[in-house]
């Protein structure tokens, strides 16, 4: 077996497992954050924990850069730019800006996490710098990369918007929740979670791939989920939160 049979049956295999995943999340929370519990194992420090699992998505994809044969227009030097600017935030930046004493999260879901950017980080980079056939300067003007950048950055701000206000609820060293406001919170509870949903989906119309699609696919499999779970937290632990406010969409869930 050669590797772009390889990578083709792995991509295929990542659409089997993004299925199975999501229902297995709507049964059950993963357990971090406002959902940890005992029975998962070993726990680490969140931040560290934070570092280890998204580290891979960036340092995979920027070696697949580095050792690709499709590496030589502006082109694929943007959708460098891009990925990175998503993960070498989420590994290297968000986890220092983590508020609250001794928060931890299991050595499990860090294992998993760190495999799941394994294989991501490979299935995107190696088929946006190799097996590709490349995206020529003129990809920077058709209508698809321009759509999916569009979206890119509307998700990107969108994210990076609603975790600051995250940010801002504690105090450094505080502990405990409060109900955010402001922004896209008027209207949903993970603001957070629709902004990199809506990023991925723009990663996979701007490379027109299947393993954009499918890196969409998994993020939906793995927020949308989550998102109703913290939108039934947030009901039960708030008699106050607000009635109107959906999980994921504004309006309708």
């Amino acid at each position: 077996m050669n590797e772009a049979t390889f990578h083709d049956g792995l991509t295929i295999g990542w659409f089997v497992l993004a299925a199975v995943t999501f229902a297995a999340l709507f049964l059950t929370a993963a357990p971090y954050g406002r959902h940890i519990r005992g029975g998962w194992g070993a726990t680490v420090s969140a931040k560290l924990g934070w570092v280890v699992m998204e580290a891979p998505a960036a340092l995979v994809f920027a070696l697949c850069y580095a050792t690709g044969r499709r590496t030589g227009t502006i082109t694929a030097l943007v959708f460098l730019c891009l990925w990175e600017v998503h993960y070498v935030h989420r590994a290297f930046i968000y986890p220092l800006q983590l508020r609250g004493k001794d928060k931890r999260m299991p050595v499990s879901i860090v294992g998993m996490a760190f495999g799941f950017n394994v294989v991501n980080g490979y299935l995107n980079g190696r088929y946006v710098f190799h097996f590709s056939g490349g995206y020529p300067a003129e990809w920077l003007r058709d209508p698809r990369f321009l759509t999916g950048l569009g979206l890119f950055l509307v998700g990107y701000f969108i994210n990076r918007q609603a975790d600051h206000t995250l940010h801002g609820l504690r105090e450094p060293g505080e502990a405990g929740y409060r109900i955010p406001e402001g922004g896209l919170y008027r209207w949903v509870s993970c603001p957070n979670y629709l902004g990199e949903i809506v990023e991925w989906f723009g990663w996979a119309i701007a490379t027109w791939s299947l393993p954009g699609l499918a890196f969409a696919v998994w993020a939906t499999a793995n927020l949308a989920p989550r998102a109703g779970a913290n939108h039934r937290w947030y009901r039960e632990q708030f008699p106050n939160y607000p009635s109107g406010r959906k999980a994921l969409v504004p309006g309708l869930w």
